[in-house]
């Protein structure tokens, strides 16, 4: 069985087992929002691709870190 089938089963109501919980959704960035990264530390939004990544300006690198954004943190 591939996961894409496992991914759209549905959850009977009386299954003894609790249903599946849903994804949580990525966090939103908007340009100039101050953030800080576990690495590079503080940073400013300079760019957005809109579920894709943001381009971040933390002094002397300015990354492009894509979606999730396991280590970024909104200020």
């Amino acid at each position: 069985m591939t996961s894409s089938r496992a991914a759209r089963r549905r959850h009977l109501p009386t299954s003894p087992f609790n249903p599946p919980q849903a994804a949580p959704a990525p966090e939103t960035y908007a340009l100039h929002d101050q953030v800080t990264h576990e690495k590079y530390g503080l940073g400013r939004v300079v760019g957005v691709e809109e579920g894709v990544a943001v381009i971040v300006d933390f002094g002397l690198p300015t990354l492009r870190i894509v979606a999730p954004y396991h280590k970024l943190v909104k200020l």
